[in-house]
């Protein structure tokens, strides 16, 4: 086995660009930060913290529930693939020393957003991009729909 190298992640996620990374092609086609607005308006956060862990961005949690719905995963398997491949940190703009959302946190957003009722209106208009870009929807059901999400 090789001593670790200062460059071992970069050389990595090189070799997985080389190998077809489909979540590559959504940064080129989706801009996420267009969600924003929409996404703290129905989550309601407020300027000002009340004490205690601030909360993770709305933009990339929204990324998360992309992940679950493009491999139809449950929220604890989200929270171990997110920790355990490098394309996923990746994708969600995260580096190996960042906090990862546990399963209760993703839970939690996807419940906050389905109360505000707001994910359908979010998955249709990602949906939507997806189609303008000559894509095929990832899914015409939305997360908050599905009777299981259990992989």
């Amino acid at each position: 086995m090789k001593q670790p190298c200062f460059f071992d992640v970069a050389e990595r996620l090189a070799r997985l660009n080389g190998l077809g990374d489909q979540l590559e092609a959504f940064p080129r086609t989706v801009d996420f930060e267009v969600f924003c607005p929409d996404l703290e308006k129905a989550l309601a956060y407020l300027g000002g913290s009340k004490g205690g862990r601030l909360p993770f961005d709305p933009v990339l949690m929204f990324k998360i529930l992309v992940i679950q719905t493009l491999n139809n995963l449950s929220d604890e398997r989200t929270e171990y693939l997110i920790n355990a491949r490098l394309s996923l940190m990746r994708f969600l703009g995260l580096e190996l020393s960042d906090r990862v959302p546990d399963a209760k946190t993703v839970w939690l957003f996807r419940e906050r957003l389905t109360q505000a009722r707001a994910i359908e209106r979010l998955f249709e208009r990602f949906n939507a991009i997806l189609r303008n870009a000559d894509y095929l929807p990832i899914s015409e059901v939305v997360p908050s729909v599905r009777t299981a999400l259990r992989a």
